[in-house]
């Protein structure tokens, strides 16, 4: 099974607003100079032993949605919640959810992709299986 499969198989298990969740991290990557550096920001907010467990071969320790929204702050959290169309809760809920799978399945050797562009080329192929 390949990273698009698997980021698919995510897709599949994150209900309806799979897309709109997808569409909101990878905005959220690419503010962040990419995947690279949203993982040094959560980091540096102090979820290092997390993001730690996401990128390595073991299982992913979860996070919480106040952790989210404690390092991406309340202006990032609301513009997701605002491309959701849901609450800022629900949206920090929501990629609380899916951000230790979707980064586990981006980094399948335990190693951040080079430049970071593989989450996007990845969304941008998801995109057009999702409008089809």
């Amino acid at each position: 099974m390949g990273i698009l499969d698997d980021v698919t198989s995510l897709l599949g298990n994150a209900g309806g607003q799979a897309g709109g969740v997808l569409g909101a991290v990878q905005a959220l990557i690419s503010e962040q100079g990419g995947l690279q550096g949203l993982v040094q920001k959560l980091q540096s907010g102090g979820l290092g032993e997390q993001v730690k467990s996401w990128i390595g071969s073991g299982q992913n320790l979860p996070i919480s949605a106040e952790q989210i929204q404690q390092v991406l702050g309340s202006p990032q959290v609301a513009a997701i919640a605002g491309k959701l169309g849901i609450d800022p809760q629900q949206a920090a809920a929501q990629v609380a959810q899916f951000l230790p799978g979707l980064i586990d399945k981006l980094t399948p050797n335990g190693q951040l992709p080079e430049g970071g562009n593989l989450l996007a080329q990845g969304a941008d192929l998801l995109k057009g299986f999702l409008n089809r």
